[in-house]
């Protein structure tokens, strides 16, 4: 009986008011007082015996659905909530806290989860269906969205939604988050002013993203900033950037436009810094290329578990590219473009934290030598399955140090001393 007025209603809201709905931004009150209004309609005239309680609900969840994306409306305005997994219509799954846990909320079939789908969807260009049927967009508040579905998705329509931080504006709110400790945030907005290199790196979900937006805020407003990204969900404040996207092929397979081909062309731009919102293939040599030829204090994400491995993955990436260089020629690209690595890992507790700062500090033996900087040493456990750990400076002053002096930046030495 519920899911028949709830049907019955929302048919009767679209064709009666459409005219709400051609606005840019529909009105919920508005919206609300129509649908309170049609809900008292339809149950007089089904003889349908339902509460207050439930009169409620039925009119929230429409006002939900057609002004937002229905049963997850709460959960995209709850700050607490930084995750949302949607594994078909009737497991919804979110992260507080940094741990995931199973909602009572649910869909009521495939076929209202595929309208949320289609309303995320709507403002973009882009589109899924069973020959394309995965995509990646943002919200306008920076949300990153990735949806995938059937035949892909044998579970139906899988929705993943990682939500824009609004609380983290600043280095101090990544110190009182516990990401990283005061001296740590000292020495990278240092290093982000004197226009070092640096590669945020981690895992799916670890915060780099996160760490390089915040920092990149220290970004001197004069400079001509170029964004480029898959996805746009870098959100920087200054006034002169340049925020460039990538596209995926259309229905027929043409059209796109790789990262590479767009970073290319922002050379072209006159940009004072690039950032790219993650490196993941050919366009890793360009990168270093057009940083080893004069564009100093560019920015990048990249999905590694190590610095280490940000290295091998550089490497892989570079041999795959298609441009025959040796080893050694990728090394000493690599060496000359890139001053620093931040590494960031979620923990076992849900809490995300910078690992290591490590430099790139030349070559020794043939190989590429990193050195630590600042470590996080983990202790353990507690009682409550809190992670117990502390950063500590290992004593490394890195080789760069002299350039925050010349770039006009007051940074005490005695940051680096052991402990």
């Amino acid at each position: 009986m519920y899911k028949d007025i709830k049907d019955k209603l929302k048919k009767r809201v679209i064709s009666q008011y459409s005219r709400i709905f051609s606005s840019a931004a529909t009105n919920p009150e508005l919206l609300k007082d129509k649908v309170i209004e049609l809900c008292e309609d339809i149950i007089y005239h089904e003889h349908a015996d339902l509460s207050e309680s439930e009169k409620m609900q039925l009119t929230n969840e429409i006002v939900d659905e057609l002004t937002g994306f229905g049963p997850i409306e709460n959960l995209l305005k709850d700050e607490a909530v930084t995750e949302i997994m949607i594994n078909g219509p009737k497991k919804v799954y979110a992260e507080r806290g940094g741990k995931t846990e199973l909602t009572g909320i649910t869909f009521d079939d495939e076929e209202q989860l595929m309208y949320t789908v289609n309303k995320m969807l709507a403002p973009t260009r882009k589109h899924v269906d069973e020959s394309f049927p995965y995509t990646e967009i943002s919200f306008a508040d920076g949300s990153r969205v990735n949806i995938i579905i059937p035949p892909l998705a044998l579970n139906g329509p899988t929705i993943t939604i990682r939500k824009f931080s609004k609380e983290i504006g600043s280095i101090d709110d990544l110190v009182k988050l516990g990401t990283l400790d005061k001296r740590m945030s000292e020495f990278l907005v240092a290093a982000l002013k004197a226009r070092l290199n640096i590669v945020f790196s981690g895992a799916t979900g670890s915060g780099k993203t996160t760490t390089l937006n915040v920092l990149s805020s220290y970004i001197a407003n004069d400079e001509r900033i170029v964004t480029i990204e898959d996805t746009a969900e870098l959100r920087l404040t200054q006034d002169h950037v340049v925020r460039l996207e990538s596209r995926t092929p259309n229905i027929e397979g043409k059209g796109e436009i790789t990262i590479r081909e767009i970073f290319k062309n922002s050379l072209r731009m006159r940009p004072d810094r690039i950032i790219l919102g993650e490196i993941r293939g050919a366009e890793a040599l360009d990168m270093l290329q057009a940083i080893c030829s004069g564009h100093k204090g560019s920015l990048a994400v990249l999905h590694a578990n190590s610095p280490l491995d940000v290295i091998y993955r550089l490497e892989t990436m570079i041999l795959t590219s298609g441009v025959p260089m040796g080893l050694d020629a990728i090394h000493r690209q690599i060496v000359t473009a890139i001053d620093l690595i931040v590494q960031q890992e979620q923990l076992l507790d849900g809490t995300r934290k910078i690992t290591h700062i490590t430099e790139v500090n030349g070559m020794a033996g043939g190989e590429i030598k990193l050195d630590d900087i600042f470590l996080y040493e983990l202790e353990g456990l507690d009682a409550q399955g809190k992670v117990q750990g502390s950063w500590k400076a290992t004593g490394v002053v890195p080789s760069f140090y002299p350039s925050f002096k010349k770039a006009g930046i007051n940074l005490a030495q005695e940051i680096f001393n052991k402990g």
